[in-house]
């Protein structure tokens, strides 16, 4: 049973360090720990101080691709490495590496293929009040659009199995939090969370660039998972309020006409007729998103297929004995 650690990082020579000095390298349940780094095109020490703590892998992108990219990258080249668990933290050395145990034991025991680490976000004193509120506001709505009961959506303190590894995907270029739960929700993993500890800050997050600009991403990264995943029932939602305000009109002009007015009230009946189209055209974009919502998992199935192919190919590939030296003489 193997675990890798992963961290992304972009410019973490000075936190990296003390974020690698608490690391295990010893877990129970587990029989090998490895750390990996995916290095988002940092140009500073990120990568000697990494190589300098004893670090057993490193994914070299060569620019900054992003949090999102570079979570995958991880991912991808711990599958390769032959990770049974791959657990994601962060280079500042915000959570608590004590607690790796924690997210590691309920895959261990089967009672989940997904953990994250929720964090005491109202016991953490250098987040604001609003950021406090945002932070429980964001969760509620992946519990409500992913169906599972996670505490703390944005937490990067995750521990993935080798099933949900090869399975999982990110459209999202922002950050992989959301999407990933929700996905992970909405594809029937078992996912879990567990309480975690925090660290006090050690520098301002990167992530969070502005309070409406968090929210207007999340917001969005989060509408784009229901739209993939959620098709039919998202453009259903969409479809009741045209629907209903076509048929009242459409009811109020039949009303009208067969009572006799004198007026025509042609304006009703032209905005009846539009909302209705407006309906229609939702049902329809419902009735092709799941269409295509059937060939993605399809794709998925034959992605997932490959990304174990390849994995398994490249496990082989090293633990290949050399060829024997040919016989003297």
């Amino acid at each position: 049973m193997k675990l890798i650690i992963q961290i992304p990082c972009y410019n973490e020579e000075e936190t990296l360090g003390e974020a690698l000095s608490d690391l295990p390298r010893e877990v129970p349940g587990i029989d090998v720990v490895e750390w990996l780094i995916i290095n988002d095109g940092s140009t500073d020490r990120t990568v000697e101080v990494a190589k300098a703590h004893g670090v057993d892998h490193i994914v070299d992108l060569p620019v900054n691709m992003g949090l999102a990219h570079g979570f995958m990258a991880g991912v991808q080249r711990g599958l390769a490495e032959g990770a049974d668990i791959i657990i994601n933290t962060d280079a500042d050395n915000q959570y608590d590496a004590s607690d790796i145990p924690k997210l590691v034991e309920p895959i261990l025991k089967g009672q989940a293929q997904y953990v994250i680490g929720a964090r005491p976000i109202p016991d953490i004193e250098h987040f604001s009040s609003t950021k406090r509120f945002l932070q429980k506001l964001g969760s509620r709505v992946v519990q409500i659009v992913s169906g599972t009961d996670i505490a703390d959506a944005p937490s990067g303190f995750r521990a993935l199995s080798r099933e949900v590894a090869l399975r999982i995907n990110v459209f999202d270029s922002y950050t992989y939090t959301l999407e990933s739960i929700i996905q992970a929700g909405l594809s029937d993993f078992r996912i879990v969370s567990v309480p975690v500890g925090v660290n006090g800050e050690t520098r301002p997050s990167r992530l969070v660039r502005s309070i409406r600009d968090y929210v207007r991403r999340s917001m969005m990264s989060i509408l784009r998972s229901f739209f993939v995943y959620k098709p039919g029932k998202t453009f259903f939602l969409l479809s009741l309020l045209p629907a209903l305000l076509g048929t009242g009109l459409m009811i109020r002009w039949l009303v009208l006409f067969y009572m006799g007015t004198e007026r025509a009230h042609v304006p009703s009946l032209v905005v009846a007729a539009v909302l209705l189209i407006a309906t229609l055209i939702f049902w329809v974009a419902g009735l092709l998103g799941e269409l295509f919502a059937i060939n993605r998992r399809l794709l998925q199935d034959l992605q997932y297929m490959k990304r174990k192919e390849l994995a398994d190919a490249h496990l082989r590939l090293r633990d290949r004995e050399p060829p024997a030296p040919p016989p003297a003489g």
